[in-house]
């Protein structure tokens, strides 16, 4: 038999068998590997691991521990959950259940939604199913096939979906006496499922448009080792505890209201401070590092979202417009059209670039209420927004400070664990990305370059990219291992020509200059969204919206206290008294609940002495403290900005 070369992913070779399968390579890399290969990638391209190959070609292996592996898994496990409901409840017509971050879903049209209490009944019946371990096998019917199939089981939700599909062949996996119209991959076997869980049932309007027909919803989780979800359950514990809605409330961070409107977050004292410094620290530090600082309205002409192009592929997440003086305006969903307004203010020379502009600028994007999450999901939302406007000569050079002050920023709040996800054009869908081939080649080949530099690892995102560029997205993981996309940087070949912007060269051409979007808190909401959970509400020192609480035991020492709260404030400390005549067991449980770091406590003894009693938020008590001493640790806790509380006998 003839053989065939495998390109592996390390860059190896294997020579095997012509017509061998994706699962015959596993097990030639491995006997484990082959145990534990889900699906497989053939020249980039997902596939079963059942896959034929038939000339040379380069083979990736998919398992459970790539964030591919656990989407293939997970939505295997999104066909069973339907197999399930369909053997249960035979009327349902099952529409969409796909993979998700954590998880997945599926959802059904039934005559009375699903409740919580009928997830058991379905989660036993999955297990049955998991337990026949019925292979999942790929077929494939042409369009009419496919449209006789739904129309005889009244599905008209998987009718509309196959007339969106272009092309007579429609792909289909069946398990057993279920099957479902999917690209797949698949895992090839139910039996693979070791662990299932459904969390909970919820309402969808079909794709997502509340003027289409609620649907039931249902969301689960699974895994290939019962001791995975074991370990997931718990985090869940520990995430629900960490819920940055529960903690805000509880610490009267923030707040929503019905009235002001849902996704509009309206921030309290304590929040607005948490804000102010966070906010603070990276406009500085951006300062610091030669960005300037621009100011741009909230509102701009509609005419500027045509020209810029926003209108036509970002309207559906505007607001609608608003007249003034005969002339239609929009609430913005981006700085970047107004920035790029400042530049086109006079002509630009070589000389003068590259420009880092930067702005604190507040965007809104109309959010549907059922996507609405707390502060990671909101209506209206600052970012740390910034462009660097360069030559090409610069664009390497600029791309890797941007890189390198991300890593720094995320790094400064505790956020050392990061994945880097680096979204390309696809070379099959050239017509669907906009600039010529060099820029692109160009602008990804830099962004490659400055990722392996950085000795980070990272993950293609072949099509990921936007029309009008490539770009980086940073993930961060959480102190209980969840994954947070925050920062972006991107490169953009859009807007310079839409807008004409130009800048006189050396040799007194005129020429296009290079655009880069860099947000790297990303929504300032978000941001703080993901913080509270990542610390629990527990933050450190330096940007705990309270960084002491007074406490006094009786009336006779408030004098003294306020003496005391009067120097700490005069070094700029975040301090708040609790004077009331309460018992100092209550004032202490309450400065707890407020997650404050340090909590002075003031009694007849610490009045006599000229000292203060000092208790950590973790409980640790120290007695006969100078406040001098206690103001100097804390200044320097701040200074360096420790994630720890420094302050011990």
């Amino acid at each position: 038999m003839s053989k065939i070369k495998v390109k592996l992913k390390d860059g190896s070779v294997l020579k095997v068998d012509k017509g061998s399968s994706v699962r015959d390579v596993a097990f030639k890399i491995g006997e484990r590997l082959g145990r534990e290969a889900l699906a497989g990638k053939v020249d980039g391209n997902p596939v079963d691991l059942d896959y034929v190959l038939d000339k040379d070609c380069s083979v990736e292996i998919i398992t459970f521990e790539s964030d591919e592996g656990k989407n293939v898994f997970w939505h295997s496990s999104a066909h069973v959950l339907a197999q399930a409901v369909l053997e249960l409840y035979p009327d349902a017509k099952p529409t969409i259940g796909p993979s998700i971050e954590n998880g997945f879903y599926y959802d059904f049209d039934v005559k009375e939604p699903f409740k919580e209490e009928d997830l058991e009944r379905i989660e036993m019946k999955m297990k049955e199913i998991v337990k026949r371990k019925l292979d999942i096998k790929r077929k494939e019917m042409n369009r009419k096939e496919a449209l006789e199939y739904y129309k005889k089981r009244g599905n008209k939700y998987k009718i509309e979906l196959i007339n969106e599909i272009e092309g007579d062949k429609i792909s289909f996996y069946e398990q057993g006496d279920f099957i479902d119209m999917c690209r797949g991959p698949h895992i090839p076997n139910t039996g693979m499922i070791k662990a299932i869980k459904l969390l909970k049932v919820s309402g969808a309007y079909w794709k997502g448009d509340e003027r289409n027909k609620m649907l039931s919803r249902i969301y689960g989780i699974s895994f290939p080792k019962k001791k995975m979800l074991d370990e997931y359950l718990k985090n869940l514990e520990e995430a629900k505890k960490r819920d940055h809605r529960k903690i805000g409330k509880e610490m009267e961070l923030f707040m929503f209201d019905d009235e002001v409107g849902p996704g509009l977050p309206l921030w309290m004292p304590k929040g607005a401070m948490l804000r102010h410094v966070i906010m603070d620290f990276a406009f500085n530090t951006y300062l610091s590092r030669g960005y300037e600082p621009v100011i741009t309205p909230h509102i701009a002409s509609h005419k500027l979202w045509s020209h810029s192009g926003h209108l036509d592929f970002y309207g559906d997440s505007m607001y609608q417009p608003f007249g003034i003086e005969g002339e239609e305006y929009r609430l913005k969903p981006m700085n970047c059209p107004l920035h790029v307004k400042i530049y086109k203010s006079k002509k630009r020379s070589y000389k003068e670039l590259p420009f880092r502009w930067t702005e604190m600028g507040t965007v809104y994007r109309y959010e549907r209420t059922g996507t609405l999450h707390g502060l990671t999901r909101v209506r209206g939302f600052t970012q740390d927004d910034a462009h660097i406007i360069c030559t090409p000569e610069q664009l390497e050079g600029e791309m890797r400070k941007a890189f390198e002050l991300t890593q720094y920023i995320l790094g400064v709040f505790g956020f050392e664990d990061i994945e880097i996800n680096l979204s390309v054009r696809d070379m099959e869908n050239k017509d669907k990305f906009i600039g010529d081939d060099k820029e692109w080649e160009m602008a990804e080949k830099t962004l490659i370059k400055i990722i392996k530099e950085s000795g980070k690892d990272f993950v293609y995102d072949v099509g990921g990219a936007v029309f009008y560029g490539p770009k980086i997205d940073i993930k961060v993981k959480d102190s209980i291992g969840r994954k947070w996309q925050l920062s972006t940087l991107q490169f953009d070949f859009n807007l310079p020509r839409r807008f004409d912007m130009k800048y006189i060269d050396e040799n007194n051409n005129e020429r296009y200059p290079f655009m880069i979007h860099r947000a790297l808190l990303g929504s300032l909401e978000r941001f703080i969204g993901v913080l509270i959970e990542h610390f629990g509400g527990k933050f450190p020192t330096w940007i705990a919206p309270v960084q002491v609480r007074i406490l006094t035991l009786n009336d006779d020492v408030v004098d003294y206290a306020k003496k005391i709260e009067d120097e700490l404030r005069r070094n700029g400390i975040r301090v708040e008294e609790d004077y009331r005549s309460e018992s100092l067991e209550y004032k202490v449980r309450d400065a707890q609940l407020s997650k404050v770091p340090y909590m002075i406590i003031v009694g007849n003894k610490e009045k006599e002495n000229g000292k203060i009693s000092i208790r950590r938020r973790d409980n640790k008590v120290m007695y006969g403290v100078e406040l001098k001493k206690f103001v100097d640790v804390l200044e320097k806790e701040i200074e360096t900005r420790s994630l720890n509380l420094m302050f011990s006998n």
